[in-house]
């Protein structure tokens, strides 16, 4: 790589995640909401209950979280279409990803038969948004959790684990922490890791994309993940008003 071409970081180490703030009951129609600004990167997440649950769990007893996700036309640096006729693979994916990361924080069956809907839209792109979506949805579900048990729908919190996510990856042969768009478009390796705050992992998505990576790197990533992850869920108490 030629070395003009590496992406600088001004101002911060490559240990050091991106300023990060999360707005609490951004959306004040929603039953929960959060606004995530992770550097130039902002996710809007509004949690939604809904009074049933998907036909694979009627009877059940056992509720459902669930997520849908979107970037806004201007979100980046070039248009990007709506997605008309239904979410393109990479939409569905990171659904996915963020729906499982989210149900992993909560009691489904103290939950009941009722689906909490996390909508996560992009409205500034730059790195990061799908592990930005989870640590602002977590809130976001929190809070909503929160209404359900302030209004007697359910007798206790059913919040069983703190959840948060962040990138990491390998420029120009550095490992680094929370990689901005430049990085994360040139990076020998990228990875998502998502935690819980007992230190397990909810998800590792890792890719090699120029020569394979060794078990040594992949310590060093995993390191950085959980000093970030760490930093995160301070930032999601504090906004919860927990610390």
């Amino acid at each position: 790589m030629n070395e003009l071409a590496i992406p600088v970081r001004h101002g911060r180490a490559n240990d050091e995640l991106r300023p990060v703030e999360i707005v609490p009951h951004y959306i004040p129609y929603a039953e929960g909401s959060a606004l995530i600004m992770l550097g130039n990167t902002h996710v809007l997440c509004a949690a939604t209950v809904e009074e049933r649950v998907p036909s694979f769990l009627v009877g059940s007893g056992q509720g459902w979280i669930t997520a849908e996700y979107g970037m806004l036309p201007r979100s980046g640096r070039e248009r990007i279409p709506r997605e008309r006729m239904g979410p393109g693979g990479r939409t569905a994916e990171i659904q996915r990803l963020i729906g499982r990361s989210l149900r992993a924080a909560v009691d489904l069956a103290a939950l009941g038969e009722r689906t909490i809907i996390i909508d996560c839209d992009v409205l500034r792109a730059d790195g990061g948004t799908r592990t930005a979506a989870i640590t602002g949805g977590w809130v976001a579900l929190h809070l909503a959790l929160q209404h359900l048990l302030a209004e007697g729908r359910i007798e206790s919190l059913p919040v069983v684990r703190q959840v948060a996510a962040v990138s990491v990856g390998v420029v120009a042969g550095q490992p680094r922490l929370d990689l901005e768009y430049a990085e994360d478009s040139c990076a020998e390796v990228d990875m998502n890791i998502v935690m819980t705050d007992r230190g397990e992992f909810v998800e590792l998505q890792g890719t090699a994309e120029g020569q394979p990576f060794g078990r040594e790197v992949l310590e060093q990533l995993l390191r950085l993940a959980e000093r970030g992850i760490s930093e995160l869920m301070l930032v999601q108490r504090r906004a919860l008003g927990l610390s």
